[in-house]
């Protein structure tokens, strides 16, 4: 393994700025004996702020690969160039999402990360939710799971927007409580990842259970609707 390796930069990460990150977030996990020591992993939660995609990679024993704007390793001079580094060095895969074939790259990274036997991070609801609610799971969840055979980990993040109001500026200290249910699986319904109500099924279980775990007010409406209206 080369000190360009991602997960020698992660170790190095998490060796250096996990106990930073400790004392300013205090992170009270809750069920992390919930993910598997090995195999494919989809960890589905909801998202509250920048720092839940901080905060995840700290409480969990194994590396989480999850999908990011391709922003955050464009940036030029120093300052890009750390952040690049430290994004894709935490588990960080940069895709534009942006344009019809975002979801579909982004659905394909996520299938490749589960195949070669990793664990998956994804935010059904597909964006930060604008008021603290919990909103409607999008089914690329569902694809992912029917496809792979991945079982899926719910998970909640509580307080990280009380920390980074609105997901921007420097987080201030607090506590963060990250809550990880039990592992949820679908062979019932090999064969049907095509089958657009099994997929609204499967993706609906998932945000109950996220829902269960964070105790947030649930909206049927996406995110995105929200925060375009």
């Amino acid at each position: 393994m080369t000190s360009e390796d991602p997960l020698s930069r992660f170790a190095l990460i998490k060796a250096v700025l996990g106990p930073i990150m400790r004392l300013m977030f205090r992170p009270q996990v809750e069920g992390v004996e919930n993910i598997p020591g090995d195999g494919p992993v989809i960890l589905a939660g909801n998202h509250l702020t920048f720092i839940d995609s901080m905060v995840l990679p700290l409480v969990s024993k194994r590396q989480v690969f999850f999908i990011g704007k391709d922003e955050y390793v464009t940036g030029k001079g120093v300052k890009g160039r750390l952040m690049a580094w430290f994004f894709t060095g935490v588990g960080m895969i940069p895709v534009d999402r942006d344009g019809a074939s975002g979801g579909v790259a982004a659905l394909m990274t996520g299938r490749r990360i589960l195949e070669e036997g990793r664990i998956f991070g994804i935010y059904p609801e597909g964006t930060r939710s604008p008021d603290g609610r919990l909103y409607r799971g999008r089914t690329g969840i569902a694809r992912l799971t029917l496809m792979t055979g991945a079982p899926v980990v719910p998970f909640a993040m509580i307080g990280t927007d009380k920390l980074q109001p609105g997901g921007r500026g420097i987080p201030r200290p607090g506590r963060v409580t990250v809550r990880f249910g039990e592992p949820m699986e679908f062979s019932r319904y090999d064969g049907m990842d095509r089958d657009r109500y099994v997929l609204r099924a499967v993706t609906d279980s998932v945000m109950t259970e996220v829902m269960r775990l964070s105790g947030q007010e649930y909206v049927d409406m996406y995110a995105t609707k929200a925060k375009a209206a």
